[in-house]
């Protein structure tokens, strides 16, 4: 996705430069508001990938597993996800956070500015947990899911193993697939 980005906001740049030269050239009165316009195009793009704080509580969906009740965020823009639960300092014991993909795939996560230390369990269609794996806080390492799932439920670190849910236990509430 950032490498997307990244291209995309090459090539704009390279066209607008293109279309500024050819501007100027016909008439130079155009190079106030062409400077105006080209600064305005590098600085919006980073303030809206610029993040120091963690983004608002996202809408929660009751998820239960055994007798455990857990309140979801759930996180299924390709934004919220980016985000997901960076720069957090603290999460309630029976919170979490869901990611909702509209494809199946592996999915893999890491903890970049991500504060606290999590477990995430990768589930599928059906709720069926394929597995799980603890995350240290601010590491890159990257934590994928076995199989091809669509969702993901972050925890508090020790959360599933302390009330013994493992690879196999079943997640109920999650919203029907796309």
């Amino acid at each position: 996705m950032h490498l997307l980005y990244l291209y995309s906001t090459i090539m704009l740049v390279k066209n607008t430069f293109q279309k500024i030269i050819h501007s100027i050239g016909r008439n130079p009165i155009h190079l106030p508001a062409w400077r105006i316009l080209f600064f305005v195009s590098f600085i919006t793009p980073i303030t809206v990938y610029a993040q120091n704080g963690p983004q608002p509580r996202l809408p929660a969906i009751e998820l239960t597993t055994h007798i455990h009740v857990i309140q979801a965020e759930v996180a299924h823009t390709a934004q919220e996800q980016m985000l997901g639960l960076m720069y957090r300092q603290s999460m309630g014991s029976h919170e979490g956070m869901l990611f909702i993909y509209d494809r199946l795939e592996i999915r893999c996560f890491w903890m970049r500015n991500t504060l606290i230390p999590l477990t995430i369990a990768f589930i599928t269609d059906d709720g069926t947990i394929v597995n799980t794996r603890d995350m240290q806080p601010e590491t890159e390492n990257t934590h994928c899911s076995n199989h091809p799932v669509r969702f993901a439920l972050e925890m508090n670190q020790g959360w599933f193993m302390e009330r013994g849910i493992k690879a196999g236990s079943k997640v109920q509430g999650l919203p029907n697939p796309p």
